[in-house]
């Protein structure tokens, strides 16, 4: 099984918006040589093992310069991850009609994010207009590589890692965003409340001193053992402060033997991206 991808254009992430990770540089000054932002990541990734069979994806933007970076093609199941998705879709829906979320909208959003719990999502998949929803709000946002899922199917919904930071931008840059203030600040918020057991992923490439705290990262995990393989999805999205910068990456991955593994890969494969940035800067 799995979901419909009606948008499916390669595009750059640099240029706000998703599909396949393609080739990012910063722009030369004074001579200098062009920095290969790519280049620099899958050289980063070379040291992540990747157990056989399985495959990861990997996007990175860097807020404040704007440079980007990307390894790995492809789209991916998104498992839990998203919610996100949802969530930013209904509440461009509520600011298209001029509303706040209701009650019992804010208590799905809350229990969808922050516990991961599935019948708040499907609730939520339902509000939006499902698949089709979904994929109209993503039109808006710019994710030309993500197809929502069939039917009551929301974790089939598929999506590439460069997608997904274009709606981490969403998200978290003001600058472009279609959510306004006080809806990007409401899913920042959720996304710093994960519940305990659930605060790994792209965390793991946070600042040691704050990320058990959620003060250096805002994140949402995914995970869905295939019924047809036994195999694992294992996905996770945020923003991470590292040695005093801001980066969103999306880290995508299919084929681990355990969710346990998936974990491992998907935490080292956050790390590389963010060394990337903070250690040569784009």
């Amino acid at each position: 099984m799995g979901g419909r991808v009606r948008r499916s254009a390669p595009v750059s992430p640099a240029a706000g918006t998703g599909g396949a990770v393609s080739s990012s540089a910063s722009a030369p000054s004074d001579g200098e040589a062009v920095v290969d932002g790519d280049a620099r990541l899958s050289a980063a990734m070379a040291s992540v093992t990747v157990p056989d069979g399985a495959e990861v994806s990997v996007a990175v933007l860097d807020p404040d310069s704007g440079g980007t970076a990307g390894h790995g093609t492809g789209a991916f199941e998104t498992a839990s991850i998203v919610k996100v998705d949802i969530l930013a879709a209904l509440l461009l829906r509520a600011q298209d009609a001029g509303r706040s979320l209701t009650v019992a909208e804010k208590a799905y959003a809350a229990a969808m994010i922050e516990k991961s719990d599935n019948d708040a999502a499907s609730a939520l998949w339902r509000a939006i207009g499902a698949g089709d929803g979904l994929d109209a709000a993503n039109e808006r946002f710019g994710l030309t590589g993500t197809g929502g899922g069939d039917g009551p199917l929301w974790g089939l919904t598929r999506t590439t890692a460069a997608d997904q930071v274009t709606l981490l931008r969403q998200v978290f840059v003001a600058d472009g965003s279609l959510l306004s203030g006080a809806s990007r600040a409401y899913v920042r918020g959720l996304m710093k409340r994960i519940a305990d057991g659930q605060r790994w992923g792209v965390s793991a490439a946070a600042d040691a001193a704050e990320g058990a705290a959620g003060a250096a990262w805002a994140l949402k995990n995914g995970w869905l053992r295939r019924s047809t393989t036994g195999l694992w999805i294992v996905n996770s999205i945020g923003r991470v402060e590292s040695g005093g910068r801001g980066c969103l990456v999306a880290v995508v991955s299919r084929g681990s033997g355990t969710r346990a593994e998936g974990i491992s890969l998907t935490e080292a494969a956050a790390r590389a991206p963010v060394s990337v940035f903070t250690n040569t800067g784009l």
